[in-house]
């Protein structure tokens, strides 16, 4: 059964281990990340933590590390917690292949329990964590999604884009150049009226890990939720415009956006390790009005260097779109796409593929860079032979050095959209291009005559399965791979 709330994730996660909450005050400012960080890079992801105690902000709670182990993004997508993340993705792209399943709008829901309007704004009031020490301010937007709506299609766009307290009633937002919220401003901006919004933080996972990644323009996030899920989202019409906003969504920001109105905005301690932000003015939503449940919960990710939620639902939501638009294509040979989490899903991926003529494998790396996915930030496309497990570094690595020659093996593409958070490019508007390259470790197609690969004896290892209890004398689980393997 799909999750109605974050809370019944919550109770899923608790009732599986996977939740600690922290009754200790802690203050909005350093610690609550510090603790956070501790959590997830000294303890291999760690828990997730609800923080329920925080410093001037009595009665709200603050929910990290929600997703920073794999275990919990298979709970996240109903999947038990032993599959891989290239399972994860590979389910994400059988559960919404050629399948919508558009919102539901009901009256009411638990979002508009307190609803706050007008002058009695104050979004200071909301327990924001200020994460970095060179931070710009407190961020009130890190797992949350903004809702924008499209004037020509009237379609819903759901986006992860960060957002910084500024005072009290406004909030600076990056929305990066051609990015679906982008595009909808500048309708908008063609008639000098401003862009109606949403801003949630803290709805069941389905909504942030769609909401976080690429989908084409005109598909809304809402309808590949429901696909993903398996049931459509309850949503409710926002309190002061039109914009549909998840009925059981612990807090809501309303608002506007005036195109071309900005406001200093950063830095801030991206994904890629690094801070960014500072250079550019940035839009910035004039809130109109916040609602949210009681006993609420703030969903917060402390971004910063891998490997976080940020990362860990990227590996899974970037592998799972664009191995879904490499499906669309109808490339054949294709067996396996893999964007590991140091790579947050999206700079970096693995395909593994069967060569089935002259050029395939080229085919294949610059398909990858021209899907919709692919298309933005991703730079290295890395092609092995369907006998390597792109999950598996080690085999990669073997692949790397075994399979692969420099001179025929690379192609370097020098001019594609980049994402500006990359810090391997010059700060300015250069960051918004990159070069690309394809390293195809695969053998070629063309040659008469192969390296002969070694493989496992397929009845011995049945055998090896069936009695793996009794080389150690007590139950043991079998290992994930091994067990793939003997099943394939």
């Amino acid at each position: 059964m799909p999750y109605r709330d974050l809370r019944e994730f919550l109770d899923r996660l608790a009732s599986t281990d996977h939740l600690r909450c922290v009754q200790k005050e802690v203050s909005w400012n350093l610690e609550l990340s510090h603790i956070a960080k501790v959590n997830e890079e000294e303890h291999r992801g760690g828990k997730a933590l609800l923080f329920e105690n925080i410093t001037d902000h009595p009665g709200w709670r603050v929910l990290t590390s929600a997703l920073t182990a794999r275990e919990r993004l298979a709970l996240a997508l109903d999947m038990p917690t032993t599959s891989s993340l290239m399972n994860l993705s590979r389910e994400w792209v059988e559960r919404i292949k050629n399948k919508r399943v558009p919102p539901q709008v009901v009256e009411a829901g638990p979002v508009h329990e307190n609803v706050v309007l007008g002058d009695e704004v104050d979004i200071f009031k909301l327990p924001a964590p200020w994460f970095y020490p060179a931070d710009g301010g407190r961020y009130l937007g890190t797992a949350g999604y903004l809702i924008s709506r499209n004037l020509d299609s009237g379609r819903l766009n759901l986006g992860t884009y960060r957002l910084m307290m500024v005072d009290a009633r406004r909030a600076a937002i990056q929305i990066i150049k051609a990015k679906d919220a982008e595009i909808d401003l500048r309708g908008y901006a063609a008639r000098n009226e401003p862009m109606p919004v949403a801003y949630v933080c803290g709805a069941e996972p389905s909504l942030f890990l769609c909401g976080s990644t690429l989908f084409g323009l005109n598909e809304s996030e809402y309808d590949i939720a429901g696909a993903l899920r398996g049931a459509p989202v309850e949503v409710v019409k926002a309190v002061t415009n039109d914009i549909l906003v998840p009925a059981t969504a612990e807090l809501v920001i309303e608002g506007e956006i005036m195109p071309g109105e900005t406001l200093p905005e950063g830095p801030f301690g991206e994904y890629t390790g690094h801070y960014s932000g500072k250079e550019f003015p940035k839009e910035f939503i004039n809130i109109k009005a916040i609602t949210y449940r009681n006993n609420p919960i703030l969903w917060s990710t402390t971004v910063g260097k891998p490997v976080t939620d940020t990362h860990m639902l990227m590996a899974v939501n970037r592998t799972a779109s664009l191995w879904n638009d490499l499906s669309a294509m109808n490339i054949p040979g294709i067996k396996a796409v893999y964007g590991p989490p140091a790579s947050a899903g999206r700079m970096l991926v693995i395909i593994s593929m069967k060569p089935m003529y002259h050029g395939h494998s080229t085919q294949v790396g610059l398909a990858a860079f021209a899907t919709v996915t692919g298309n933005y930030g991703l730079k290295t496309v890395i092609l092995v032979d369907d006998d390597i497990d792109p999950e598996n570094m080690d085999q990669v690595m073997f692949a790397l050095s075994f399979k692969f020659q420099p001179d025929v093996g690379t192609q370097i593409i020098k001019r594609g959209r980049s994402t500006p958070l990359d810090p391997s490019l010059p700060i300015g508007d250069a960051r918004y291009m990159t070069s690309r390259i394809i390293i195809d470790c695969t053998t070629p197609y063309e040659w008469k005559e192969k390296p002969r690969q070694i493989y496992l004896d397929e009845q011995m290892l049945k055998h090896v399965k069936d009695h793996w209890d009794e080389y150690f004398g007590e139950p043991v689980t079998l290992p994930q791979r091994v067990a793939d393997l003997a099943e394939a």
